[in-house]
This record gives structure tokens, C-alpha cells and sequence, in this order.
């Protein structure tokens, strides 16, 4: 009868756990996973995931880039960083880092409406209809289609190049920053998923990520679209309410079946079976013999460090101390190379030596032990 009722408890917690699972399922899948604006995680229509998975496919080095700048690469000086349309303006302190990434020979892009606050970039506001397409003029005056629905252009200054431009301005720049080089653009739209095909929004777009980026590592700033992933972003929704549902059936087995939490008490037939009992009573046997045993212990101590040179450097067992000394410098780190030898000649006279008072006997069971960590941790 109790395996019974044990057999239906089990079918039981089955049915409820089954329930829980077909529910999320219900919950979640149906739902459209919704993305934030100019991600190149996003293939949706605001998303940049068609110009980076274009990158991806046609260069060597392309990453995406989500922690702080302050931990960007800088050395190569090779390197290009695309920033689309920050969701917010970064602190003095990333912004400083910034520069520093650029003062190191690398580049970076930004594709922002309305740039001003970031790389001490300044704007003026147009007056005047903005055309659905209008005409844009290219620093080697090639001539292209696009849309530009921002008002504002870049303010530029005589060290500045003009790279793309319109009836109104500029609308792309590029500016000297140390070793490196920063290039603006006021049309963040051009590189969306949706308008990327549109006019001649693609070939503008690769104009500016080609002007200095033909050999750099390329790296898409996902920083400035908010903080650093974590455990509650990176996984599904429907994994964490899942993983939450079966955290709470556990419990709840744990419960049914009676178990409780709280310290192991371990029986003392046990504890006294595999303690270090036998260890202390040798020891104390040593020491009861008043010195008499030094000699074995310290010899026995040496063959064992022997064996762990065998085993972790293959010096053979049965080599005299003083013919290991080549090796011994290759290996032991922990002593140096001039001091090597005389300790192997010392060891040799006090292995040889019968009598051995207490101190000798500790002085050298250090040195062993020593010699015997540097084996075992190399």
C-alpha cells in the first residue's frame, strides 16, 4: 500500500512539473523578442545587424565591443570602433578614454543626429524643407541619393575634412585627434536594417567605414546602448521563469521527502578511523627515541623528494644528489643557479653523516621540504 501511494506522490510532482513547462512555453513562445535601436544584435528594421553581418562576412576582425573604454585595446593602433546613435552621453571619464583610444593611432566612427556633448563635436541648426531624397556631394565630388532627416549639421573647422555634404552642410566629417582620427556622421538612419538598401544609403555608409578602416580590426560599441550584459539579459525569459519553476519544485521534493538542512554529525568510530591519529603517534615514537631516528627520518625524506623528481621531471631515482645539479637548475625556480650545487654537496655530507643533533636534523628538513614544494608545484 505505502509503495502505492509513493508510486502516485511521484506521477503527481510529474503531472505538475510537466505543467509548469507546457505554461512557460505557452507564455513565451508566441511573444516577439523586442530589441533596442541601432544594436547589431538586432535584425530588426531599427537594428544595424545587416552592416555588421556585411563586416563580418567581408573582413578579417569584427567584434562587437560591450564593456567599459576605458579597457579598449590601444597598443595595435590599428583599429576601428563604430558608434551608432548612443542612447545616452557618455560620463568625462569615458569620454576621456575615448580620446585616449584615438590619441593611440585608432579610429572611431559615430553616427549620431545630434553629436553635440561627445569629442567637443559642434552643430548648427537648418532652416528649410528637408526633401524626402535630397543630392549628397562626396570629398572626391561624387554624387549620391539619400535621406537626411536631421536638422542639424556639423560645425566644422579649417583642420577638418569634409568628407559627405548637402545643400544645407556637412554632414560627415572627419577630425585629427592625436595619432588617430574621429569621423562624424548626422545620419545614424542610414545604417538601419530598414533604410540600409534604401537611396544610396549603403555605398555612403561604407564610404566613411572604408576611409579608415581597409586593415583596422573593427569593433561595434555596444556600451553606449546601455549597461554590460548580465544573467538576467543574456538568457530568455522563459529559460529564467523555467529555471525559477524548477528551483521551487525541488523545494518542494526536498520538503516532501523529509530531508532537513543543518550540520553532519559524524560518528567517532569514523572520525578516529580516518583521522591523522597514526600520523601523530609515529611522530611521537620519533621523538621518544631522542634523536636516534633523525638520521632515517631525513633519509627517508630524501628518497621521497627523489621519487617526486622521478615522477614530475624524470631525474632518475637512483641518481647521486651532486650529478643532478644541470637539472636542477633548469627547474627549481625557487633557489638560485649559484647556490644550487654547494646545497647538493651539503645534503650529500649530511646523509652520509650518522649522528644528527636536533638542529641539524630541522635545518635540514626545511631545506627538503622546500626543495620538495618547488617539485610539486612546477
Amino acid at each position: 500500500m505505502e509503495k502505492i501511494l509513493l508510486n502516485k506522490g511521484t506521477w503527481f510532482w510529474t503531472a505538475v512539473l510537466l505543467l509548469f513547462m507546457f505554461s512557460s512555453y505557452l507564455g513565451f513562445s508566441n511573444q516577439l523578442k523586442e530589441y533596442q535601436p541601432y544594436v547589431s544584435q538586432s535584425p530588426s528594421p531599427t537594428g544595424v545587424k545587416a552592416i555588421y553581418t556585411y563586416l563580418e562576412n567581408e573582413r578579417d576582425s569584427v567584434s562587437r565591443w560591450s564593456n567599459e573604454p576605458a579597457i579598449l585595446p590601444r597598443t595595435e593602433g590599428n583599429q576601428l570602433l563604430i558608434m551608432v546613435e548612443p542612447s545616452f552621453i557618455p560620463t568625462e571619464e569615458d569620454m576621456r578614454a575615448y580620446k585616449e583610444f584615438i590619441n593611440a593611432g585608432n579610429t572611431i566612427l559615430l553616427f549620431s543626429e545630434d553629436p553635440v556633448g561627445m569629442f567637443d563635436i559642434k552643430t548648427i541648426f537648418v532652416e528649410g524643407e528637408l526633401l524626402e531624397e535630397t543630392k549628397i556631394n562626396s570629398e572626391d565630388n561624387s554624387t549620391y541619393q539619400a535621406v537626411v532627416t536631421s536638422p542639424i549639421r556639423i560645425k566644422t573647422n579649417d583642420e577638418d575634412s569634409i568628407l559627405l555634404s548637402d545643400d544645407f552642410g556637412a554632414n560627415a566629417v572627419k577630425r585629427s585627434f592625436g595619432e588617430g582620427e574621429l569621423i562624424v556622421s548626422n545620419s545614424p538612419q542610414w545604417v538601419m536594417n530598414g533604410n540600409i538598401l534604401e537611396a544610396d544609403h549603403f555605398p555612403l555608409v561604407m564610404s566613411l567605414v572604408n576611409e579608415e578602416a581597409n586593415d583596422k580590426n573593427i569593433f561595434f560599441d555596444e556600451y553606449i546602448h546601455g549597461a554590460s550584459p548580465t544573467f538576467l539579459t543574456v538568457y530568455p525569459k522563459a529559460f529564467l521563469v523555467l529555471m525559477l519553476q524548477l528551483a521551487f519544485l525541488t523545494i518542494l521534493w526536498l520538503w516532501y521527502k523529509g530531508k532537513r538542512f543543518g550540520p553532519v554529525l559524524l560518528a567517532r568510530e569514523e572520525f578516529v578511523r580516518f583521522s591523522d591519529e597514526s600520523i601523530k603517534a609515529l611522530a611521537a615514537w620519533y621523538l621518544r627515541m631522542k634523536g636516534s631516528r633523525f638520521h632515517d627520518s631525513l633519509m627517508i625524506q630524501a628518497d621521497y623528494t627523489k621519487l617526486l623528481m622521478q615522477e614530475r621531471w624524470g631525474i632518475a631515482q637512483n641518481s647521486e644528489w651532486q650529478d643532478i645539479s644541470p637539472q636542477l637548475k633548469r627547474r627549481w625556480k625557487y633557489m638560485p643557479e649559484n647556490e644550487i650545487e654547494p646545497f647538493l654537496k651539503d645534503l650529500k655530507n649530511v646523509l652520509e653523516k650518522e649522528g644528527l643533533n636536533k638542529q641539524e636534523y630541522l635545518l635540514w628538513s626545511k631545506k627538503l621540504d622546500r626543495l620538495r614544494r618547488g617539485v610539486e608545484e612546477q
